[in-house]
C-alpha cells in the first residue's frame, strides 16, 4: 500500500524501527489513507501481544518446545494479529481519531508517541486486565450472542457496557440477602417495572458531583434475561430510537446512549466505547 513516496506492506506487521519510521511519516503527511493504515499497524501490534499472551497461558506444555516451535509461532501469531485489524467497530478507528487530534496540533510526531501509551508495542507487557475481561467474555459469550441474533445489538457491545457496569463481574448488584440479581447492565427499577428488585447504595452524578443514593434496580432470573431486557430498552424504547442504529460503531453507540441519559457519569461514553473495544479484541483472540 502506497501513500505519497512511502509504500506499506498492508499484510506486515511494523514491529521494528525502519517500520514505526515509516509509520511516523504516513502519519504525519495528515492523509486519511496514512492514518488509517498507522492506526491498522498499531492495532495489529497490540492484538501480537494479546495473542501471544493467551497462546502462552493456555497452550505451553514444555514438553515440545523448541526454538523453531516458537519461531513459527511468533509467525503465526504475527499473521493472525494483521488479519484481525483494521476491521470495522474495532480498536483501530479510536486510534485512527487520536491520531488526527493529535496531527492537528503542534507536534505531529506526538501521534505515534501518544498511542504507544494505549496500544502496547512489540515486547511489552500484555494488559493486566485482559484475563478477567476475557474470562467475563467468554462466560456469557453464547448468551450474547443469542440476544444479538433476536435483536441485532452486536455482543460485543451488550459484553462491553456488562463488562463496564459490573467492573468485568466483580461488582454485580445483589439482593438484600446476598443473592444475585443478575442485573449486568445497572438498569434501574422505575414505577413501571413489575419484577423483582433490588435495592443498592449506587454512585449517581448531580451536576457533575459524585453523589451515594439509595435506588432500586431490575432483577431477573438469569443473564440471559438481563442481555434480553436490556435489549428490548434499547430497541423499542424511543428515548434510544438513535442508539440502536449506530451499531456500526462502538464510539457513535456510547456517545449516543449518553445522550439519551443512559448514565449520569460525564465520561461514561469514553469509558464504555474502551469496554467495546476491549471485547472486540477479546472476541477476535478466543475465535482462534
Amino acid at each position: 500500500m502506497a501513500y505519497g513516496n512511502l509504500s506499506v506492506n498492508s499484510n506486515a506487521l511494523a514491529a521494528d524501527g525502519r517500520s514505526l519510521d515509516a509509520l511516523k511519516l504516513q502519519a504525519g503527511q495528515n492523509s486519511a489513507g496514512a492514518i488509517k493504515e498507522a492506526a491498522k499497524q498499531f492495532e495489529a501490534l497490540f492484538m501480537r501481544e494479546l495473542v501471544k499472551s493467551m497462546r502462552e497461558a493456555t497452550m505451553k506444555s514444555g514438553l515440545l518446545d523448541s526454538a523453531g516451535g516458537d519461531l513459527s509461532a511468533d509467525l503465526l501469531d504475527q499473521q493472525l494479529s494483521v488479519q484481525m485489524s483494521g476491521m470495522p467497530g474495532g480498536l483501530s478507528e479510536q486510534i485512527a481519531r487520536q491520531l488526527s487530534q493529535r496531527i492537528n496540533g503542534d507536534d505531529p510526531a506526538a501521534a505515534v508517541r501518544g498511542v504507544s501509551s494505549t496500544v502496547p508495542v512489540a515486547g511489552a507487557a500484555p494488559l493486566r486486565t485482559t484475563a478477567s475481561q476475557a474470562e467475563f467474555v467468554q462466560r456469557h459469550a453464547q448468551a450474547a450472542a443469542r440476544v444479538e441474533q433476536a435483536s441485532g445489538i452486536p455482543s460485543a457491545f451488550m459484553l462491553g457496557q456488562a463488562g463496564h457496569e459490573t467492573g468485568w463481574g466483580r461488582s454485580e448488584i445483589t439482593k438484600a440477602d446476598g443473592s444475585p440479581s443478575y442485573n449486568l447492565f445497572g438498569i434501574k427499577a422505575t414505577s413501571g417495572w413489575t419484577g423483582k428488585v433490588a435495592e443498592i447504595t449506587t454512585t449517581e452524578y448531580v451536576n457533575g458531583a459524585a453523589q451515594k443514593v439509595v435506588a432500586k434496580f431490575r432483577a431477573y432470573d438469569s443473564y440471559e434475561d438481563s442481555m434480553r431486557d436490556y435489549a428490548r430498552m434499547i430497541t423499542q424504547s424511543p428515548r434510544y430510537a438513535q442508539v440502536s442504529q449506530q451499531t456500526d460503531s462502538a464510539q457513535a453507540y456510547a456517545s449516543g446512549l449518553q445522550k439519551a441519559g443512559y448514565a449520569t457519569d460525564p465520561d461514561y461514553a469514553s469509558k464504555l466505547s474502551r469496554a467495546i473495544n476491549s471485547t472486540l479484541q477479546l472476541q477476535r483472540a478466543q475465535s482462534i
